[in-house]
């Protein structure tokens, strides 16, 4: 990477206010989505508060190293995909510990991934539109809590509503967190006016380690979607669009960080750790800092803030615990609908694979379980067997058409031109 000798020499202050903004809209706007999911696999408050509080520290562990040590703005975040799919799956046979389990096994296929370049290649085969399919069918659920919440609480949740579209107008990067500060206020009003209050323990911060336990079903229904999920909507995309300002990820160094990361956390409550995809921007682009030698700046700033956003997360959950029914859930739902825009359009773009990619989101948004194993998994088996069946062979060489002559008038759907 070159240096533009014309770029303006700007504030250190740039860098460090970019890397501040990427933290805090990486972590408000989808934290709300992180405990839906982690209560979903059957964790208690205090351990989704543990996971909430392990994932924040292992960012600023990985972020802070990567950053330092190849001097490129690299970001991490928790799967904010991954937690979606935790959402719209039942708590596993074996409990939450089952689920750590699972978790403790993502982190061993991504550092897997790092050693053995083919896996992350046989993540790049499946077929984008089964992939993201699935991914649109997970989150759709979620995206429909607002909808159902605006039913029961209309006074509780028409503000939360209200700010965020107001602010998707006219400063979309801030909408969700916007939404969450209003949910607060809304929280306030409800303590005020009610006997709900927050006692001083639980606003200290505590790691709440849990054995994990290994079952099949667990490793096949939360797992092995986790990990797909993780790396074709995270990992993959996040090394995408550093590639686009320039940035060649160090993919094997990326990987056993986050893997071991993952691991690491997992006892604690967090379910995966992986590179930025969403909010890598904030810190790469030229917005961040002109000169990209200086960009890893914004990046390194990011690991602090996360470090004192740890240790606020037991607030932040304590805060939720006395939020209306609902509440919590439209921030989530809020939050993912950009996925589930994105997910639709990148698994519908392609006519020939339409059929398969509308049955994997079917089944993935019908959220049923079989063999005690989530409909995550069955709508990829299903997706890619209906992708398989109905891809049309390519037509043999002799098959072909011929090239039309020079001068000779060439066909179309509307008539010779």
């Amino acid at each position: 990477m070159t240096t533009d000798p014309t770029s303006p020499r700007v504030p250190l202050s740039q860098p460090i206010t970019a890397g501040v903004v990427a933290a805090l809209v990486g972590f408000t706007s989808s934290f709300a989505v992180v405990l839906t999911g982690l209560r979903a696999v059957g964790a208690s408050a205090d351990e989704a508060a543990s996971g909430l509080f392990a994932l924040c520290l292992a960012m600023t562990i990985g972020i802070g190293f990567l950053a330092l040590r190849y001097r490129m703005p690299i970001t991490l975040a928790w799967s904010t995909p991954g937690a979606a799919l935790l959402a719209g799956t039942a708590t596993p046979d074996g409990g939450f510990p089952a689920a750590v389990g699972a978790f403790v096994l993502v982190g061993v296929m991504v550092l897997a991934t790092g050693l053995w370049p083919r896996l992350g290649a046989l993540v790049q085969a499946i077929p984008t539109p089964i992939a993201q399919a699935m991914l649109a069918g997970i989150v759709l659920p979620l995206c429909l809590e607002p909808v159902h919440a605006f039913a029961d609480e209309p006074l509780a949740i028409a503000p939360v509503v209200l700010v965020w579209l107001v602010l998707s107008r006219y400063a979309k990067r801030w909408a969700v967190p916007a939404a969450f500060a209003t949910a607060a206020v809304v929280i306030a009003v409800v303590m005020l006016t009610s006997d709900k209050t927050i006692t001083g323990d639980s606003l200290i911060p505590r790691l709440d380690l849990v054995v994990p336990q290994w079952s099949w079903q667990a490793c096949v229904g939360i797992a092995l979607p986790l990990y797909i999920v993780t790396m074709a909507s995270q990992n993959l995309p996040g090394t995408a669009v550093m590639s686009s300002f320039g940035y060649r990820i160090p993919w094997r160094p990326s990987m056993l960080v986050t893997g071991a990361l993952t691991s690491l956390v997992a006892p604690a409550g967090g379910h995966a750790v992986n590179l930025s995809a969403i909010s890598a921007a904030l810190a790469a682009a030229p917005a961040a800092e002109p000169n990209p030698r200086r960009r890893w700046i914004a990046a390194f700033t990011v690991s602090p803030v996360y470090l004192v956003l740890a240790f606020s997360s037991a607030a932040v959950v304590a805060l939720i615990a006395v939020a209306p029914a609902g509440l919590v859930e439209t921030v989530a739902g809020l939050a993912l609908l950009d996925t589930l825009a994105g997910s639709l359009a990148a698994s519908l773009r392609d006519e020939k694979s339409r059929t398969a990619a509308v049955l994997t989101f079917v089944v993935a948004a019908a959220g049923v379980t079989v063999a005690g194993i989530g409909s995550a998994f069955w709508a990829l088996i299903a997706g890619l067997i209906v992708y398989v069946v109905l891809r049309t062979p390519p037509e043999p060489e002799d098959r072909r058409p011929e090239t039309p002559h020079r001068g000779d008038p060439v066909t179309t759907d509307e008539g010779p031109r």
